[in-house]
């Protein structure tokens, strides 16, 4: 009983959210669409011809919002383990760039295998043991950040969904000496009582590696 109380008190709460409404309203796929709007107005990242990838893009929200500010010329490549419904303006990936398939199909989608901006707004099953899904959450921001060493140009940025906690420091610390700026932002459409924040790093500057 309490697993349904739960899940009803979720669903009120989702179908009552004003920035849900909102995005019914204005035609966006998900809430999370109003957080990139408000990054993006901060830092002008999403700019024509721009090339993206999109990380956890499922159900496509922040897709629309790329896809939208890089035309003309720009290109969006979004990624989920899940099923995407088709935007234009972007390729969907149904995949797990983590296995060796995955990633050679991400970056045949990338003209020649580079991106100038990687997005993620991943994140894992919740189990309800706040320090195992502490430990998930951290692990898709190190993969996020792996990869975009991978496939950012010189310059490029990275925007990705960090949780406060164990963790967070040390990713913090392993990611700013790769750009030339890190800043933590909170947007408006986060909820007050979660712990997400999302690092925004500017200027991507590729160390030789050994």
């Amino acid at each position: 009983m309490a697993k349904k109380t739960g899940k009803r008190t979720w669903m009120n709460r989702h179908v009552n959210d004003p920035w849900v409404q909102r995005s019914k309203k204005d035609g966006y796929r998900s809430r999370a669409s109003y957080k990139l709007l408000e990054i993006d107005d901060r830092h002008r990242l999403l700019k024509p011809g721009r090339v993206v990838v999109d990380l956890g893009a499922a159900p496509g929200g922040w897709s629309q919002v790329a896809a939208d500010r890089v035309k003309p010329n720009g290109w969006v490549v979004a990624l989920d383990l899940l099923p995407i419904e088709p935007l234009e303006g972007v390729q969907m990936i149904q995949a797990d760039f983590e296995e060796a398939t995955g990633l050679a199909t991400l970056l045949a989608a990338l003209p020649e295998g580079r991106a100038d901006l990687v997005l993620s707004d991943l994140s894992p099953n919740i189990s309800g043991v706040r320090v195992a899904d502490q430990a998930r959450s951290m692990g898709l921001a190190e993969l996020a950040l792996e990869l975009a060493q991978e496939i950012l140009r010189p310059g490029g940025a990275l925007v990705v969904k960090v949780f406060h906690g164990a963790g967070f420091d040390a990713w913090v610390a392993a990611a700013r000496p790769l750009f030339g700026d890190l800043r933590i932002r909170k947007p408006e459409a986060s909820r007050a009582e979660s712990r997400e924040v999302y690092a925004v790093a500017e200027d991507f500057r590729p160390v030789a590696r050994t």
